[in-house]
């Protein structure tokens, strides 16, 4: 059967931590590693509960900024600081605009409730995706099986006839469990050259 939908994951995937050194200085600012500012604004229980919509991007961002010490004021500073070395994957980008006449194109992502702004407001890319499904939004999350069955229903598209990029292992085996197609991002050339390879396959 040939491949219908291509799903993308967003972080570490099309837009992934290129200079380590902004949030290593944020971390250093407020005496943490950087492993320990990391879990705090994506590991943590109240990122966990803006993951799947309980609480809101800001709600979460008030609980950083207490853990921190910092005050409200300073949430803006500490959130840019954070993600400062964040760079879009531009050839990724290129791939899903080349793809797009002949494929639908969704993101499937992990995320709080501010992602759809982010994506259209801040890196105006929200337009390149048919859909995107965002955890916090839908109540679910990867790596649970629903998910990516929601994300099925929501393109009309059997799992079996679409394939996930993702670049942590366990999503990606769920999502071969639950019947997509899916690999792991590791490099940019190799998931272009992975997707190629499945698409000319298929048709």
């Amino acid at each position: 059967m040939a491949i219908g939908t291509i799903l993308f994951d967003f972080g570490g995937v099309l837009l992934r931590t290129e200079d380590r050194r902004p949030r290593q200085k944020l971390a250093a600012k407020y005496g943490l590693d950087e492993e320990d500012l990391i879990y705090l604004v994506f590991g943590s229980p109240s990122a966990l509960s803006a993951t799947v919509g309980k609480i809101t991007a800001e709600q979460h961002w008030r609980q950083v900024a207490a853990a921190l010490g910092a005050t409200e004021a300073q949430i803006p500073l500490i959130r840019e600081q954070f993600f400062a070395g964040d760079r879009l994957d531009e050839e990724l980008l290129q791939f899903i605009r080349s793809h797009r006449q002949t494929h639908r194109i969704g993101l499937l992502s992990n995320a709080w409730d501010d992602m759809r702004r982010i994506l259209n407001d801040e890196l105006g890319i929200l337009t390149l995706f048919d859909d995107v499904i965002i955890s916090a939004e839908v109540g679910l999350m990867k790596p649970d099986r629903s998910i990516y069955e929601l994300a099925a229903q929501r393109f009309n598209t059997p799992l079996s006839e679409m394939v996930f990029v993702d670049d942590l292992p366990v999503n990606v085996q769920a999502a071969r469990e639950a019947g997509m197609n899916s690999f792991q991002f590791r490099s940019t050339a190799q998931t272009i050259h992975d997707l190629q390879r499945l698409l000319e396959e298929e048709s």
